[in-house]
């Protein structure tokens, strides 16, 4: 059985131009509020509605899949998007910009559910570690090259919002051609599951808690880093730049750190990407010359948390329950993603910049305790039953 096909293929493709679109709009709206002399404040609360909009869009993707499958809940995530950008140019006003942001996080939440789940899906307990590296490779890729259109094109808005609707069309059209399995409706995609028995679940506790803390890490970036280097005297197309290195070493890093958790653990590996965190932020702190090997670092680490956190918290999963559980990882990464702006823009508008990679840090800080609690978790409940679809 190829672990690769046609259909996999082109659904990776079409979250290859979705990623590229949401990368470009995380990176130039806190610019633009910059421009517009918002406060820091009110950049970190529209940029917490995001993922407020993740958190919703989460929540209501596993209805959504039943009803509609998984090509059409990834069209309908992707005309949302193309939608609630538009409508930037027609409104103004945080609180407007906000609703707006609201409904991109939610879309952007739909696109993560059904790419997961489909690939989860698609796989086995021995194939699916290679599938969701490659998910998050095609993701961060996408990221970078958001990235980098920021410092190739103009930040104007009208050209921004073009390139993004343009993207968004272009990400439905491969799926048009690709058939996921388990995609004709409610009738064969899984039942309903409850999530209280699966919280009883050391992994899945221990997965939870990973993906938290992953979400106010990555939140914590994506919100408030290009208005960290924002602060620093840097350009526009300099941030863009910048950005796109630490994405570009979250590119790296996925591959080996996702083989080390499989050859020596995931709590001993994520003991290690905490504690690379921590000394990238003291870097950021320090500035200077640590400015680069500080964002390689923190991308390397920062970045490869939430996959091997999900793979922790879906290791005694069913194929049945893979979609609730994806839902209950992304909905505790959408609370981190939540908390972490909404604190972090809070400390830096009252007193520095410096707490955007403080608050980083100390949650890193925080989490070490709970790896070293949970400590290793046993492979011996794999399912040799289980099979692709």
């Amino acid at each position: 059985m190829r672990t690769f096909t046609w259909p996999i293929a082109l659904l990776l493709l079409g979250l290859l131009f979705q990623t590229v679109a949401f990368a470009v709009l995380n990176t130039v709206v806190p610019l633009w509020m910059e421009q517009a002399d918002a406060a820091v404040w009110e950049t970190g609360m529209v940029g917490s509605f995001f993922f407020l909009g993740n958190l919703a869009g989460t929540l209501m993707a596993g209805w959504l899949i039943r009803r509609t499958g998984f090509n059409g809940s990834y069209r309908c995530a992707c005309v949302l998007c193309a939608v609630s950008t538009l409508l930037l140019m027609a409104v103004s006003g945080v609180a407007a910009w906000s609703g707006l942001r609201f409904l991109t996080g939610a879309s952007c939440a739909l696109v993560w559910v059904v790419v997961e789940s489909a690939l989860l899906r698609a796989g086995t307990l021995k194939t699916r570690g290679v599938l969701l590296a490659s998910y998050m490779v095609v993701y961060y890729l996408g990221t970078v090259l958001g990235q980098l259109l920021i410092g190739w094109f103009p930040s104007d808005m009208v050209v921004v919002v073009s390139e993004v609707c343009g993207l968004s069309v272009a990400g439905m059209i491969p799926l048009l051609f690709a058939r996921l399995k388990s995609d004709a409706g409610s009738g064969e995609l899984s039942p309903r599951v409850e999530i209280r028995p699966l919280l009883r679940r050391r992994s899945v506790v221990l997965g939870v808690a990973g993906c938290m803390i992953s979400g106010v890490v990555l939140g914590t970036i994506y919100c408030l880093m290009p208005l960290f280097l924002k602060h620093q005297g840097m350009s526009h197309s300099s941030v863009g730049y910048w950005m796109a290195l630490l994405i570009a070493a979250a590119i790296l890093g996925q591959w080996p750190m996702g083989r080390l958790s499989d050859r020596y653990g995931r709590a001993f590996v994520m003991k290690c990407q905490s504690l690379l965190v921590i000394a990238a932020c003291a870097g950021l702190m320090a500035r200077g010359g640590l400015m680069a090997p500080s964002l390689v670092a923190l991308g390397l680490a920062g970045f490869s948390l939430y996959p091997i956190a999900m793979a922790w918290g879906c290791e005694e999963a069913s194929r049945d329950e893979l979609v609730t559980m994806n839902q209950l990882l992304l909905l505790s990464y959408s609370v981190g993603t939540l908390a972490g702006p909404s604190l972090t823009s809070f400390l830096m508008q009252r007193y520095s910049d410096n707490w955007m990679p403080l608050v980083i840090a100390l949650v890193a800080l925080l989490y070490m305790p709970v790896l070293i609690v949970g400590g290793p978790v046993s492979y011996t409940h794999l399912r040799a039953h289980e099979t692709p679809e």
